[in-house]
């Protein structure tokens, strides 16, 4: 009787179970959220699930924001790209998964994610910090990661001030090797300069005072100027292009205070400069100005690695204008390189001076000495770069000041003549 009674429960089950509905696991949370390809604008979001079919929601803003009130996204795979976002900025996400209408997994944990800096701005605003050329506090000169530094073996000097120079390309364009001067630039180049004293150059932690910036933008194939003047607070530069002068105070680094008048260019003043043939033109970036090791790793190499600069397979095949303070270098070499930054621009063909007293001069590095004609005109050279005297000395333009160091050099070299 006892077995009977038993098997007529385990029937009574098994009836049971085969009349209820089939059992339906319950939809799984998404996990492993994660991102990629992030832009100032967009980036793709990815994740993963166990669920063998589902869609998900995908909720979104920034950090902080309240759940229901953010940005909603559908997707049918485990990934999907987001845009339109804000740049610098964090983002929190969450996935819901959905296996169907009535089966809905809970929110996953949230991520976050930030996105990349504003892109440079190549064009002519009123103020330089719309251009995006710096990220953070703008005093502090740190360049935008859309941007690269780039130094020069001989510098232009413009009375003891020192300068950063940076280079902004078209996102994914490059720079591309034409010979050993300027590389060609693609259109929508930005290429600026920022003149700044240290407070004290023995001590860089003091601060700096900054001048100006000037930049170069290339549109349409030609290159315009503008000129960028700083506030007293370093807080913003505007631009300014009728030029001024502005007295600065800084130490050396042998102790000395030392007082300059300094000149800010004005719009005309930069063309004076930057032309050849009438077509404004950039002056130090040219690739044997740039072909030289930083940190021991050889400049444009560094650039070719990192697809700015695309034509040229081996830095070794591009000549090297000499450093004019290394000593090891021949007194002629070191004082040709000097007079190729900071007078061949104006004295060599289609220069400012190619059609004035100054024409026979051809002071480019590559021009051979006999050609440059620096022995006939040495005595003129002497007298005018030892002096500060407006409209006659040299250099024409952007020096108040004369280059002490450098006249240590090119003078005696000029006498041994």
């Amino acid at each position: 009787m006892k077995k009977l009674n038993l098997l007529a429960i385990l029937l009574l089950l098994l009836v049971s179970c085969n009349n209820d509905d089939t059992f339906v696991p319950q939809c799984e949370t998404a996990y492993s959220l994660g991102e990629s390809n992030i832009t100032h604008s967009s980036a793709t979001l990815h994740w993963q699930d166990d669920n063998p079919s589902a869609s998900y929601t995908i909720e979104y803003g920034p950090t902080g924001f309240v759940l229901g009130s953010g940005s909603t996204a559908n997707a049918t795979e485990k990934s999907i790209t987001i845009t339109g976002l804000q740049a610098n900025t964090t983002y929190d996400f969450y996935v819901k998964s959905i296996c169907d209408a009535n089966n809905v997994s809970i929110l996953s944990d949230v991520r976050s994610f930030s996105t990349q800096p504003p892109l440079v701005v190549a064009e002519f605003r009123p103020n330089l910090s719309e251009l995006n050329l710096f990220q953070g506090a703008l005093k502090n000169l740190q360049p935008s990661v859309y941007t690269f530094e780039y130094k020069l073996n001989t510098a232009l000097y413009t009375d003891y001030a020192h300068k950063q120079r940076i280079i902004a390309l078209p996102p994914g364009e490059s720079m591309t090797y034409n010979g050993d001067g300027l590389p060609n630039f693609p259109d929508n180049t930005l290429i600026a300069k920022t003149f700044y004293y240290n407070i004290d150059d023995r001590n860089e932690l003091l601060g700096k005072t900054i001048i100006e910036t000037r930049v170069l933008l290339k549109v349409n194939g030609e290159w315009l100027t503008g000129n960028y003047k700083w506030n007293a607070s370093q807080t913003e530069a505007v631009l300014d292009n009728t030029g001024s002068t502005l007295p600065v105070t800084w130490v050396d680094n042998s102790g000395s205070t030392n007082n300059v008048n300094y000149k800010i260019p004005s719009d005309q003043d930069c063309f004076t400069c930057h032309q050849t043939y009438l077509n404004v033109t950039p002056i130090g970036p040219k690739l044997r100005s740039m072909n030289f090791s930083i940190n021991g790793i050889n400049q444009l190499r560094a650039l070719k690695d990192q697809n700015y600069l695309t034509g040229v397979s081996d830095p070794s095949t591009v000549s090297t204008l000499p450093n004019w303070e290394d000593a090891s270098q021949p007194t002629e070499a070191r004082v040709r390189a000097y007079f190729d930054m900071n007078c061949a621009h104006c004295h060599s063909s289609g220069g400012f001076h190619n059609e004035n007293y100054y024409e026979a001069l051809k002071l480019n590095y590559e021009t051979s000495f006999n050609d440059s004609n620096i022995y006939d005109k040495r005595w003129s050279i002497m007298a005018r770069i030892q002096t500060s005297i407006d409209g006659y000395s040299m250099p024409f333009i952007g020096v108040t000041t004369p280059h002490t160091q450098a006249l240590d050099l090119i003078i005696p070299y000029l006498e041994s003549l």
